[in-house]
């Protein structure tokens, strides 16, 4: 493809994603296809001879998005906002249109700059001290992993020098809440812990961490010879977006030495807004922290910041000095391959630099305040319509609801719950997520897609009372 050819092209992709996005609201909301059934639409084999460009993007419209379920809808209320606002797209597109890779700050001085100017921003945006620097990973798993390697190496004396965890005499322990999420489990045990040596720490009624229970389990521990190493705490659990307390938790820490990683992935976007910062009280005491962009703030998957107050404990685990990347620049510069797991980065920085750019922090705030007031609209029906009830507090655009028609409980309560969520969700109408809480089903209404006003919300209220009703009052025959 030439140049002259990639102008003519790369036009007709714009008016194609655009036209998608116009027409998004027409769309069923969750993907329709059945298992197997788009692979078996696709050749078996590539083609031998090149295919005419118009021929893929026809097949965008005939197999791709039918078999999507379609995210930036504005009635998509499933799992989590996960905004691609369209200039971050572009941001996306000079990435990938550039093709540059950062594997030191020799190889692309510009991709290292910009990242370093524009997590600087954002630690402005969310109200954390200069203490912080941010890096950008690809998804809070990694920087969670990430965190607690860092954890692991500074309670070993960074032992990974010597004989690693198998030269220690005690066992490492990671704190976790039961709603933290499933990748905090999955990075201590990648990080070598153990499950035998990840403690799930009590909550209260509000699904938040109790801190006299972190305690206790701390004391019991040291008690028994073991080492407590790290606590996640969670900003924004994902079933329930519950808060713990992080300054009682970084109190904890400093007292025992704990490495304290707060998992703010898609609560950390709402510190934009000063009013929400309460959530995190006591993040100062934290040593490190993750929120991604990619969720509520509207860049560009994949694009999670990954944030630490002393580098030297991130650089000192991920850092490696091939000769073939060594310059006369390495000591005045920062080489992001210290930083994270890959040594090649791509230019991630530049969706959200495109994106803060062009919304300005006040637009971004203004999204995000509308969504909360849209989830305090729907909160006010459930809370006063017979038979809905909420059973989660409403902290910020997630609410967590159930239908408990009179008499119905137990599983005949978990088949009611899931049959008319699946009823919506296969309608077209709408998405959402059904999720166990507290062992019984109830169902996630997650409101924070670009496009979602007012209106679409009323339509899911009005949808979901209409599936209970054809469920509890099936029309006579």
């Amino acid at each position: 493809m030439t140049p002259e050819e990639f102008r003519q092209h790369g036009h007709a992709v714009i008016d194609w994603i655009a036209d998608y996005r116009a027409r998004l609201e027409t769309l069923p909301v969750r993907s329709r296809s059945q298992p197997g059934e788009i692979r078996a639409a696709l050749p078996a084999a590539p083609p031998d001879a090149a295919e005419p460009f118009e021929a893929i993007l026809a097949d965008l419209d005939r197999l791709v998005v039918p078999g999507l379920s379609q995210w930036q809808h504005p009635r998509f209320f499933g799992y989590f906002p996960s905004n691609s606002l369209l200039a971050s797209v572009l941001g996306d597109f000079v990435s990938s249109g550039l093709g540059v890779i950062g594997l030191a700050w020799q190889s692309s001085p510009a991709l290292t700059e910009v990242e370093e100017v524009v997590t600087d921003w954002l630690r402005q945006m969310v109200g954390l001290s200069a203490a912080w620097s941010g890096v950008i990973q690809d998804t809070a798993s990694t920087s969670t992993l990430v965190a607690l390697l860092s954890a692991r190496e500074r309670s070993t004396a960074y032992g990974l020098a010597r004989g690693g965890l198998q030269a220690e005499t005690a066992p490492l322990v990671v704190y976790v809440s039961a709603h933290s999420h499933s990748s905090v489990e999955k990075a201590a045990l990648l990080a070598g812990f153990g499950r035998d040596n990840v403690r799930v720490v009590a909550h209260d009624e509000r699904h938040a961490m109790r801190p006299e229970a972190l305690a206790t389990a701390i004391a019991a521990d040291v008690a028994a010879g073991r080492k407590p190493c790290a606590v996640v705490a969670t900003c924004g659990s994902t079933a329930t977006t519950a808060i713990d307390p992080v300054a009682a938790i970084a109190a904890l820490a400093q007292q025992h030495g704990l490495w304290l990683h707060v998992d703010a992935a898609m609560a950390g976007s709402a510190m934009i807004l000063p009013e929400c910062r309460w959530m995190w009280d006591g993040i100062e005491g934290a040593d490190s922290l993750v929120l991604n962009p990619h969720k509520w703030l509207g860049a560009t998957f994949d694009c999670s910041v990954y944030f630490v107050r002393d580098a030297e404990h991130l650089v000192r685990v991920m850092s490696t000095h091939p000769s073939y990347l060594q310059t006369a620049a390495d000591g005045q510069v920062r080489n992001y391959r210290d930083w994270g797991l890959p040594l090649g980065r791509r230019f991630r920085a530049l969706k959200l630099w495109f994106l803060i750019r062009e919304q300005g922090v006040a637009g971004l705030q203004a999204r995000l305040r509308r969504d909360m007031g849209h989830a305090r609209w729907l909160e006010g029906q459930v809370a006063q319509t017979p038979g809905w009830r909420l059973l989660a507090p409403l902290t910020l655009q997630t609410l967590c609801v159930r239908h408990e028609p009179p008499g119905q409980e137990g599983e005949a309560l978990d088949r009611h719950t899931q049959a008319w969520a699946e009823r919506i969700n296969a309608s077209g109408l709408a998405y959402l997520t059904p999720a166990q809480l507290d062992g019984r089903w109830m169902v996630r209404v997650s409101i924070g897609a670009e496009a979602t006003e007012l209106r679409h919300v009323q339509q899911l209220w009005a949808a979901m009372r209409a599936q209970v009703d054809a469920i509890t009052d099936p029309p006579s025959t």
